[in-house]
């Protein structure tokens, strides 16, 4: 398109004038008689393209080339059948409805293409208001997809490769569910798919890999994953980085690939490759389409340019007079045509929800047991009683254990109660100590069964599991060493963000392990893990702290949990409490004598009774009477009353904190550490903690050391507790 620019001075840079109401209507014109479709069809895509472009603009922030390139990709999946879409089974007045068609945009800087179709759809966190609200602050439409902030969004898919991996995990749960749930007479009753749109970067991530290798050798049918082929990326064309041949890739992890070349200019081939791929139920589907990145701009489409930043007035004005049935005038402009097409789409999930809901009332008389299960799963309710198998050990009576074996003994004394705990590990279930007893294998010709083989896949593991807790009426755990749990921290992250209460058993938890050495030996992964928001840490001492520990991961359910375990047997300890573990910290064992203790020794895990051996040196040797603290949680503890927490840990008397693990973190809770300052070594376990300064005549010395430091500065010990907290965010959040 050429414009005519008048008087411009000399330096002065040209800007296009709108176009006259010819040019566009011819531009429009010749669009339409190049699509091979309906008339509406075309304009409900355009105002798609053209909505979200105006999003991005009015925000000076955002994604537009996406959305605008991917606008015929999600019609079809959001436009009902008998309008020519694919009939995706959702509901805008109940989108918690446990059998629809889940629906991920794992490209998830595309996000404005998701809130358009949630608008057009009905869903009420996406009025018009909230579209001109794009990005701004308590808006229910932020910068990438939030599963707690926009309702008809499944979970966060910011970070590229999460979205198509947590949607393996839903694949999975549906799979699972069907096959627990279903019966001969009511074979529907969870039935759902999963649809993915993705891009080129989800599909460079690793963590794809990983994902859709375990997906094809599952072979989950009900995935569908559409593949926005669109040749660039941040940095210019995909040349630069990606040419390796997507279609043999994942035919060669078990897939069915189809490919889609133009749906620029109808949308029959994608219609039917998606059907095809809906009757395909032996293995997921990936359809290669390709795309336009911000179609219809004169100047930006298939730029990079187009990718990360507002086209810009001129450039949307433009666009909007090459795009058949749009104005240049309008923006945010839906007309109401297109808005009573995609209303019949609404009505129809409504009436899909219903017809459901109906068999479901049927099912219930018929099967109660089953339905009375679901509900309770889908709630998140915990059955009666689900806890009062946990072993409880009697101290000088049961052997000194690995705490591995202690959780174990919890995943057995739990798991016949708990249906829904369904997991495993990265190829270390030995090792990890997580097999579920007679519980069977998640396989393709088992899908009942609950012990899942992630391989070694430890990034896709967990974001496969949050996938499973998103779909709902599922608890997921997975396992593997704690050092790889660095392999998993991105989808760990999003477990936190996300309020989803994944069990992360995390095995061989500290320089402990012994011979494997410092590529095995966590020493940063501890602090790492404490210092993300909304996730428990659990290091328990022994079998009673185990027990606690599944206490409080499995009545987390907006929490993930971190449940380290040791590789080194610990001695069960005398005075220890599933209960009292329960508050994060309590006191073990209890300095002699009325008066205040003249030190403390705070531990975790395997160090606690290494602690509780010093405490008793330190009295037979100095009359140093030292308080013992065992601390599994460090989350749980600080959420205690400060009467509570000063109880247990006075701040002002000396304070050793004892922890094969990096010191940070330990500062606000002791006056001195013992840690680790470097990385491990590759010698048996006690060799190692004699080296290192974790046995008890170390600690005893150290403990003595710490009284007579301040002893010796007149018996002033800073007071650990004696500090404000404030209180730095302001207003409410989602």
């Amino acid at each position: 398109m050429v414009y005519i620019v008048k008087g411009l001075k000399k330096g002065e840079k040209k800007m296009p004038e709108p176009p006259t109401k010819r040019m566009h209507t011819d531009h429009q014109t010749a669009q339409l008689n190049s699509y091979k479709g309906d008339a509406l069809e075309l304009k409900c895509i355009n105002t798609i393209r053209t909505v979200a472009a105006d999003m991005v603009q009015k925000a000076n922030s955002g994604h537009p080339g996406a959305p605008m390139g991917c606008a015929p990709l999600a019609h079809l999946l959001w436009a009902s059948s008998s309008a020519g879409g694919i009939g995706r089974n959702h509901s805008a007045s109940n989108p918690e409805w446990w059998n629809r068609d889940r629906f991920v945009l794992s490209n998830g800087h595309a996000c404005a293409l998701q809130y358009v179709m949630l608008h057009l759809s009905g869903y009420v966190d996406c009025s018009m208001d909230q579209l001109k609200a794009f990005r701004q602050m308590g808006s229910a439409t932020p910068g990438h997809p939030e599963n707690f902030c926009t309702s008809g969004v499944e979970v966060c898919t910011g970070p590229l490769g999460q979205g198509i991996s947590n949607a393996v995990g839903m694949a999975i749960a549906a799979k699972h569910l069907g096959a627990t749930y279903n019966t001969s007479d009511f074979p529907s009753i969870i039935s759902s798919k999963t649809y993915v749109i993705c891009g080129d970067g989800c599909l460079q991530e690793g963590i794809s890999a990983e994902a859709c290798s375990l997906a094809g050798h599952l072979g989950l049918g009900d995935l569908i994953v559409i593949y926005d082929d669109n040749n660039i990326t941040i940095d210019g064309s995909t040349d630069l980085a990606f040419t390796e041949d997507v279609k043999k890739r994942y035919e060669a992890y078990g897939w069915q690939v189809l490919t889609v070349d133009d749906v620029a200019n109808g949308l029959d081939d994608l219609r039917a490759a998606i059907e095809e791929g809906k009757k395909t139920t032996d293995k997921p589907t990936l359809i290669k389409t390709r795309t336009a990145i911000g179609f219809g701009s004169p100047n930006k489409e298939g730029k990079a340019s187009s990718h990360g930043a507002p086209l810009g007035t001129s450039e949307i004005e433009a666009m909007k007079s090459r795009l058949y049935g749009m104005d240049p005038e309008k923006s945010f402009f839906v007309d109401e045509d297109v808005a009573a097409y995609y209303k019949q789409q609404s009505e129809e999930g409504d009436k899909a929800e219903v017809e459901w809901k109906a068999d479901f009332a049927k099912y219930k008389k018929a099967h109660p047991g089953k339905a009375t299960e679901l509900e309770r799963r889908f709630n998140n309710e915990l059955p009666e009683g689900v806890f009062d198998d946990l072993p409880t050990h009697v101290f000088g009576k049961d052997k000194a254990n690995a705490t591995r074996k202690f959780s174990q003994a919890c995943i057995n004394a739990v798991a016949p109660k708990l249906p829904e705990l369904v997991g495993g590990s990265a190829d270390l279930s030995g090792s990890n100590c997580c097999l579920i007893k007679d519980a069977g294998h998640f396989q393709r010709d088992s899908p009942d069964g609950r012990m899942i083989h992630f391989g070694v896949r430890e990034h896709a593991m967990a974001a496969i599991c949050n996938g499973m807790f998103a779909y709902g009426g599922m608890r997921p755990f997975c396992a593997t060493f704690l050092q790889f749990a660095g392999y998993a921290l991105g989808a760990m992250r999003c477990s936190a963000l996300s309020n989803f209460g994944v069990i992360y058993i995390m095995t061989h938890d500290s320089i402990g392990l012994g011979e494997d050495g410092p590529t095995h030996q966590p020493v940063e992964m501890l602090e790492s893990l404490r210092a993300m928001p909304n996730i428990n840490v659990i290091r328990a001492a022994d079998a009673n702290e185990m027990s606690a520990a599944y206490q409080i991961a499995l009545k987390s359910v907006n929490t993930p949990t971190v449940i380290c375990c040791s590789r080194g047997t610990v001695a069960n300890l005398e005075h220890s409490s599933s209960d009292k573990a329960m508050k994060g910290a309590y006191t073990l064992i209890q300095e002699d004598g009325q008066n205040a203790p003249d030190l403390v020794l705070v531990g975790t895990g395997t160090e606690v009774m290494r602690c509780v051996d010093a405490a008793k040196a330190l009295l037979s040797e100095h009359s140093i009477r030292a308080r013992v603290v065992s601390m599994p949680c460090q989350e749980a503890f600080l959420e205690q009353s400060d009467e509570y927490r000063r109880s247990i840990l006075p701040g002002n008397i000396p304070t050793l904190s004892v922890e094969a693990s990096s010191e940070h973190g330990w500062h606000r809770f002791s006056h001195a550490q013992i840690s680790m300052t470097r990385f491990g070594m590759s010698a048996p376990l006690e060799e190692l903690y004699v080296k290192f300064g974790f046995d008890a005549e170390n600690v005893a010395s150290k403990g003595k050391a710490l009284v007579d430091f301040y002893k010796n500065l007149g018996g002033n010990v800073p007071d650990l507790n004696a500090r404000p907290t404030f209180v730095n965010f302001k207003g409410s959040a989602h």
